[in-house]
């Protein structure tokens, strides 16, 4: 099944012109070639193709990292055919992945004793980490109801209506009930105290995000832990907390150390976190950590020898590349506490100029916060002529990639644009982009208003002085008489003398 559209259907083969010098027989576009074609003929016509995506510089959408260092670069290209679960042939990069493990969970303060190890597993992302992580709940639930005798088929999963899509794909794929606390207007993470309310004794954890996708900011991590132990010594409960910390889990211990939301709260059972957002590994490496041994059913764990020695593994897929985990390890030693620190002071600093910029021009509010993930989401005080999505759309013809999108429920009337700053995003981008914004601005503020927008108007307008609604025939008519005259008087106006 093919989930994504073809960009076109209107042809079946691939052209292209440089390579005409190595083969002219056009290439078909959704199947097998019969024959063979040159090496440099293959490398042209993909290069050529490429050519019309994005620059990863300016996806300012994305929180993933585009650019290492080209020692790190290296390392990557160097351990790109190993992998990463053959860990009997590469025992040097399963250490690898140990340290990193490790050096993670102290950095979230799991209390873990002298020469004891720390209870983790690399990923290819934070999906996959939230996943295991949430069947490790899921089953330590399971277990303790089997063992009381009580029902264990309807477990619950208590998070905000902010939640990354992967915690819906968990509650689908692995038939878990996903109880999400609703957004309000200037409130858009989740409310602890509502969390709490709706927790019940299937709820196999509470899920709080440190760093919403929506705006960045941290959830009141402290505050949940607090409310749900007063909450299980009322009923005898022990719901534990997951804190996806896949944007903030490499931010707060640099940014915000004195911050409690990690292992030093004993509700805390396991941590998921982002290799490849800020910490600054190309796309394809998650880490999830557990408090303790515990808090990992063995059950989950499995044990294979056919590679050539025993080997645990408790991933969702197998085999993988091994370049991601080394260059997670390059960026820990090569920068150390200090470096991170310092990348993400940049960051947050980079995230001010331009959140200064953009109030300079009167025209936005701004939806972030200063504390939390730095990037900058804002929406127009006015919209009634334009909006965010034509701002964003807009702003592609200078490069940028900015999305607008609408908010969750219940404040999906709320419209806004975001900008994530990573390492690569400068003060001069920053402020190239509020130069950019601003003439895109300009420009709407000479167009007409939106058709959809000036009927919305006239609507409203009718509806106060008691007339009746126009019908959808008679709507449709309006905006093409609209569009006609529109497209008539640009004509015009083009062949003017000046």
């Amino acid at each position: 099944m093919v989930l994504s559209k073809t960009a076109s259907q209107s042809d079946v083969s691939v052209h292209s012109t440089f390579a005409s010098r190595y083969v002219r027989d056009s290439l078909p576009r959704f199947k097998m070639s019969e024959n063979s074609i040159p090496k440099d003929a293959a490398f042209q016509i993909i290069n050529d193709e490429l050519m019309l995506d994005g620059n990863p510089r300016l996806n300012l959408a994305s929180f993933v990292t585009t650019w290492m260092e080209p020692e790190c670069d290296k390392l990557i290209m160097d351990s790109i055919n190993k992998n990463y679960v053959d860990m009997d042939e590469y025992p040097v990069t399963t250490e690898l992945q140990n340290r990193c493990v490790n050096m993670i969970a102290h950095l979230f303060n799991a209390p873990l004793g002298d020469g004891e190890a720390a209870v983790g597993v690399g990923t290819v992302g934070s999906s996959e980490a939230i996943m295991l992580a949430g069947l490790a709940f899921k089953r330590k639930w399971q277990n303790k109801r089997k063992a009381e005798g009580k029902p264990y088929d309807r477990p619950n999963i208590v998070t905000g209506a902010n939640v990354q899509v992967c915690w819906e794909k968990f509650a689908r794929y692995f038939e878990v009930e996903l109880k999400e606390v609703k957004l309000r207007e200037g409130y858009y993470v989740m409310d602890p105290v509502k969390a709490v309310e709706m927790v019940d004794e299937n709820t196999i954890c509470v899920a709080a995000i440190l760093g919403s996708t929506l705006n960045g900011e941290f959830e009141d991590v402290k505050l949940l832990n607090d409310l749900l132990i007063e909450k299980n010594k009322e009923t005898g409960w022990d719901t534990p907390i997951h804190v996806d910390a896949a944007s903030g889990g490499f931010i707060a211990p640099f940014l915000y150390p004195e911050l409690e939301w990690d292992f030093r709260l004993p509700l805390v059972k396991s941590i998921n976190v982002s290799g490849h957002k800020y910490g600054l590994v190309y796309a394809g490496i998650g880490w999830v950590i557990w408090r303790s041994k515990e808090d990992l059913p063995e059950e989950l764990i499995f044990h294979i020898n056919y590679l050539g020695a025993d080997q645990p593994t408790f991933t969702l897929n197998f085999s993988k590349g091994s370049s991601q985990v080394i260059a997670q390890y390059y960026q820990l030693i090569r920068l150390g506490i200090e470096g991170y620190r310092n990348v993400m002071e940049n960051c947050h600093e980079n995230a001010m100029v331009l959140k200064e910029g953009l109030e300079k021009t009167g025209r936005f509010n701004i939806v972030s916060k200063d504390d939390g993930v730095p990037l900058v989401a804002f929406s127009l005080k006015n919209n009634k002529r334009h909006d965010e999505f034509e701002i964003s759309d807009m702003l592609r013809r200078f490069g940028w990639i900015v999305p607008a999108y609408t908010m969750p429920a219940d404040a999906q009337h709320i419209t806004v644009l975001r900008v994530v700053i990573r390492e690569d995003f400068s003060r001069t981008l920053a402020e190239r982009l509020v130069i950019d914004i601003e003439k895109v601005l300009h420009e709407l503020d000479t167009l007409p208003a939106k058709v959809s927008a000036k009927l919305a108007i006239a609507e409203e307008a009718e509806a106060q002085n008691g007339i009746v609604k126009k019908t959808d025939i008679e709507t449709q008519r309006e905006v093409m008489a609209y569009w006609r005259k529109y497209v008539s008087e640009r004509k015009s106006n083009k062949n003017k003398i000046c």
